[in-house]
């Protein structure tokens, strides 16, 4: 064996992680450092005063157990309404299923801040539900009082964790074996123990897998409970927001910081452990199970009607609310609110109308979408290609911004990226650097399992009939990676066209994107602003959920092929 060969090879290789690795450490390890200092030693020795304020402060103490609670009690609710819902499309194989699954997506994916207009248009004090019930029954004032209360924030909660727990544990179900369930029946267990004794203790890793998850969603919420919760409760990615953003008390916000950060790297460090044992992801399936049936008796099919229902109606109604208010005008139904985006209604110089917003938005998704996948490629091609197991330490060091919240980024890039060589926060490509950093690994929990799924004997093969390097990449490999590689800029492209808690902090004034422009909308009195929030929310809204279905299109087929 060539030894020195081998060696250089892997230095080679090796070449291949330094891109991930070098952003990594400017944009990811670089800012949480800056806010560890920044808490701890804000003027060059450390103070430990900070964390002794957190500890001694009834009121911190108070936002951090209420971020908890709240958490908890969502992921509780998220469970006890996903499981039957998991059950069904593990098990049944119904007409419609698969177009009802792509469209069960579009709820995860959609932007917190139209989350939390859609169910502000439908349960709200001037929402659908509230206007219909005043106008039917004669009431003067709305009978559903639930805004800047803790339940409002708790059903969009719900509507935007429900698929995970769908994805996780039903993708988990529909792989057991039907056989273990009929074996227990056949000796006498009946459907209540057989489901105890034999399919939950084998669903227990996948129901713990989405619960963490979901539990770590809801601790990091931002845009739903700002806008939902109202100023009394805060969480605390919302504490962090206002003592940087509105209070200027920046080595609070970074203590409060280095809290959830700790916080959330131990949640995630449980969801590795139960997503490897479980071998099933947050990411687009690779195609139905063989085991499913078609429902006979009248029970399954009443269970499969009354599934699609709730659906309908828990996650079906807020998004048609959003549509319905965005051309419910004064006057009658009318395309005003959009046309409104395209006006200065203030004759400002200083005005940025709405319009630019998207415009701003589709070109730092453009940027988030290029700069993720160049990084995601690198990571994939170092990781699918380890062969001795050295991934093992950096595949999780690639996932960690996954368990960073998107706030605590963009705080940690005001902080850090403020003074030469990396005076970046007046920067026009810091928005979609962040974006990229919030994207990059989801990007790469799509290729790598295209990437690793290519076989070694096919190059080999391709190699021995002559083919040239190029041509093997071009008839081997790409085949196979160009589907996922197109999935992972879709997603990357639609994360960044909906992030908002990075955008708070890195995006400049005049290059607002659409979700801070419908949270001002949102923040502002009157019906037209209002109708504008909507209006651009709708829009949002389309755009996501048309790049999320092409997604899981490209899935699908995949899994065909």
């Amino acid at each position: 064996m060539d030894l020195r060969g081998a060696s250089l090879t892997s230095r080679y290789r090796f070449l291949l992680a330094a891109p991930p690795l070098i952003f990594l450490g400017i944009f990811y390890f670089y800012p949480l450092l800056s806010i560890f200092k920044l808490s701890f030693s804000p003027q060059g020795a450390w103070e430990w005063s900070r964390l002794e304020k957190l500890i001694s402060t009834p009121y911190y103490g108070r936002v951090l157990w209420f971020t908890a609670w709240q958490a908890a009690l969502s992921t509780a609710i998220t469970l006890a309404a996903a499981l039957p819902a998991a059950h069904v499309f593990a098990r049944y194989d119904f007409k419609g299923k698969h177009v009802v699954k792509n469209l069960l997506t579009v709820p995860f994916v959609l932007p917190t801040v139209v989350t939390a207009a859609a169910f502000k248009a439908l349960l709200g004090s001037g929402g659908i539900v509230n206007t219909f019930l005043t106008g039917v029954f004669g009431l003067e004032s709305a009978p559903i009082r639930i805004d800047h209360t803790v339940w409002f924030f708790l059903l969009a909660h719900v509507f935007y964790n429900y698929t995970v727990v769908l994805r996780i544990v039903g993708g988990f179900w529909e792989r057991l074996p039907e056989d273990l369930s009929e074996a227990a029946r056949m000796l006498g267990a009946s459907g209540f123990k057989t489901f105890r004794t034999v399919v939950l203790p084998l669903l227990a890793p996948s129901i713990l897998a989405a619960s963490v998850l979901v539990f770590v969603f809801c601790f990091t919420s931002f845009g739903v409970v700002l806008i939902l919760g109202g100023p009394r409760l805060a969480t605390l990615e919302v504490e962090i927001y206002r003592q940087a953003v509105h209070l200027f008390n920046l080595p609070m916000a970074a203590a409060l910081s280095i809290v959830q950060i700790l916080f959330t790297f131990a949640c995630m460090a449980v969801y590795a452990h139960f997503e490897r044992r479980t071998g099933v992801s947050l990411m687009p399936s690779m195609g139905a199970g063989k085991g499913l049936r078609r429902a006979i008796s009248r029970r399954e099919k009443t269970a499969i009607r009354a599934t699609l229902a709730f659906l309908a109606i828990l996650l079906g109604a807020p998004l048609a609310a959003l549509v319905a208010r965005s051309v419910a005008t004064e006057t009658g139904l009318s395309f005003s609110y959009y046309a409104a985006l395209f006006s200065n209604r203030t004759d400002s110089i200083l005005f940025v109308p709405p319009f630019r917003a998207i415009l701003n938005s589709l070109g730092f998704a453009a940027g988030t979408a290029v700069l993720a996948l160049l990084l995601g490629c690198f990571s994939a091609a170092y990781l699918a290609g380890d062969k001795k197991d050295r991934g093992a330490l950096l595949d999780p060091l690639f996932m960690l911004p996954l368990s960073t919240s998107a706030v605590t980024l963009g705080f940690g890039f005001v902080v850090a990226l403020d003074e030469p060589p990396l005076n970046l926060r007046a920067s026009i490509f810091l928005p979609a650097i962040a974006h990229a950093m919030v994207a990059f690994p989801f990007v790469l929990r799509s290729i790598l399992p295209a990437w690793r799924s290519i076989p070694e004997s096919l190059r080999e093969a391709a190699a021995m009939l002559g083919a040239s390097p190029w041509m093997v990449w071009r008839n081997v490999d790409w085949p196979i990676l160009g589907r996922a590689l197109a999935a992972g800029a879709v997603f990357a492209f639609a994360v960044s066209m909906g992030e908002f808690g990075a955008a708070v902090f890195v995006v400049r004034p005049d290059t607002p994107t659409m979700p801070l422009a419908i949270y001002r909308f949102l923040s502002r009195p009157g019906p037209v602003n209002y109708g504008q929030a909507m209006a651009m929310s709708t829009i949002l809204m389309v755009t996501t959920a048309a790049g999320f279905l092409v997604l899981e299109k490209m899935q699908w087929a995949r899994s065909d092929v």
